[in-house]
């Protein structure tokens, strides 16, 4: 990675409240469990600027008509359907039909068609492509074995380009898997969340236990692709005996890889509501889904898993995690269908969401984008320290002058338990780790807090 070029201002430190605790993490004995109150989000925010409706569609025009120069590239499509919603998922947007799928499938086809005909699109191969949702495997046989037709056909793709179909077990026919293999999807990532029943019943997944293991089992059994699962930890019912099964169930399906995710607690949710009306009991609180995932940490390295991420594992060498990998660094990001959101020669946006807005855009040749920004100046290195959060360790190699400016930073999170310092690195500890999106959030906030020239990386 090459370093980064900075002003003569370089050399002095970031200033910050050294006593702000939602910055620098609490004083206890115990940073794993009471660092922060709690998670900050899903993911690692950012700072960019609204591009106005009215210049939007020209925006995204000049951008795609302008040759890549970032070689890190990687092609996200959205299908927003599921047969039901997840009581904890705020992704829901349409109940599966056939006919609105089809409708949708028709309208995607043409937006595909005319986001592959760019100049931009055509610049570099894509390295790894991902099919989320929402429940990709509600679509059709047909449509599945199409799309990835359509997505070797139309765009260029690295020799050992990864395509992921992400879905669920339920209703993933055996016919559905070999279509989706005919049509060239080399991976699949399965939310399983837990393999309890009762845990499941009450998160509004559709299969018993049994019925999740058997089917992995068998979709192993081909031998044709990486299979990787999704675990949820902290899940109403979901004790610490159970959760060390659903560690157990991971290995005994033969999978190939596993994410091991928290449960936020997102306002206005299904779950939210339930608890309130006290049909469920309360998920797990913070300091207990700490213990959770540090039970999954000592889990994994019992069991040898070989680690990709903070929450990623693999068990095989087939599974190599590159669209994730690739999507939390400065490779860029073309969106494609309802609800899809991505970013390109320094515009970031974010589509439709409604349907029939998404499908009238298409109709009228138009980009269907509800919101677009202008990126932060300084996104390339910022997202670098995203994915170095992500890894759990941030070298100096990698950041240059930075990593002495952050020092300060960095020898409190140290005296917080939360990372270990050395000459040559940062390296997060067991609770860095659990508190990974706060560190980088906080990082990145304490950066932008600055009023200095923009920073980019020389080369």
């Amino acid at each position: 990675m090459n370093p980064i070029a900075l002003d003569r201002f370089a050399a002095q430190p970031f200033s910050f409240d050294m006593n702000d605790e939602s910055i620098v993490g609490k004083k206890t004995s115990d940073p794993l469990r009471f660092a922060f109150s709690g998670k900050t989000g899903p993911h690692v925010g950012g700072r960019s600027v609204p591009i106005a409706h009215s210049k939007t569609q020209d925006s995204l025009l000049n951008a795609l008509n302008t040759p890549a120069t970032i070689k890190g590239r990687c092609l996200y499509i959205h299908i927003p359907f599921c047969r039901v919603r997840c009581t904890y998922c705020n992704f829901f947007q349409y109940a599966s039909s056939d006919q609105l799928i089809a409708d949708y499938f028709s309208a995607l086809v043409r937006e595909i068609e005319r986001k592959a005909s760019f100049t931009w699109t055509q610049s570099f191969p894509f390295q790894a492509v991902y099919v989320g949702g929402g429940t990709p495997t509600d679509l059709t046989a047909d449509q599945i074995k199409q799309l990835g037709q359509l997505i070797r056909r139309y765009f260029p793709l690295t020799p050992d380009c990864e395509i992921t179909l992400e879905g669920r077990v339920n209703r993933f026919s055996d016919e559905k898997f070999e279509s989706a293999l005919e049509g060239g999807f080399n991976r699949f990532s399965l939310g399983v969340q837990s393999f309890d029943s009762k845990v499941r019943r009450a998160a509004k997944r559709l299969d018993d236990g049994d019925v999740v293991l058997t089917t992995l089992q068998k979709m192993v059994s081909y031998n044709a692709a990486p299979i990787v699962i999704d675990l949820l930890y902290g899940l109403p019912y979901q004790t610490l005996d159970i959760w060390q099964r659903d560690l157990e169930g991971y290995v005994e399906s033969g999978v190939d890889g596993v994410d091991l995710y928290q449960l936020l607690e997102l306002q206005n949710l299904p779950m939210a509501r339930l608890i309130e009306q006290g049909k469920l009991p309360n998920p797990a609180d913070t300091p207990t889904k700490a213990e959770m995932y540090q039970m999954g940490v000592d889990f994994m390295a019992c069991f040898h898993q070989r680690r990709l991420s903070v929450n990623h594992w693999a068990s095989t060498n087939r599974e190599r995690s590159i669209y994730n990998s690739l999507a939390k660094t400065d490779a860029e990001v073309l969106p494609i269908g309802a609800g899809a959101g991505g970013n390109f020669n320094g515009v970031s946006a974010m589509q439709h969401r409604d349907m029939s807005a998404y499908t009238d855009a298409i109709n009228q040749q138009e980009f269907p984008v509800g919101m677009a920004f202008k990126g932060d100046p300084n996104a390339i290195s910022l997202n670098q320290f995203k994915a170095a959060f992500d890894r759990g360790v941030l070298l100096k190699h990698d950041f240059s002058q930075w990593f002495d400016r952050l020092m300060p930073l960095f020898e409190i999170w140290q005296s917080r338990g939360l990372v270990t310092v050395t000459p040559q690195a940062v390296a997060l500890t067991l609770a860095g780790q659990f508190w990974s999106v706060n560190l980088a959030t906080n990082l990145i906030k304490v950066i932008q807090s600055e009023k200095a020239p923009s920073l980019a990386i020389a080369g």
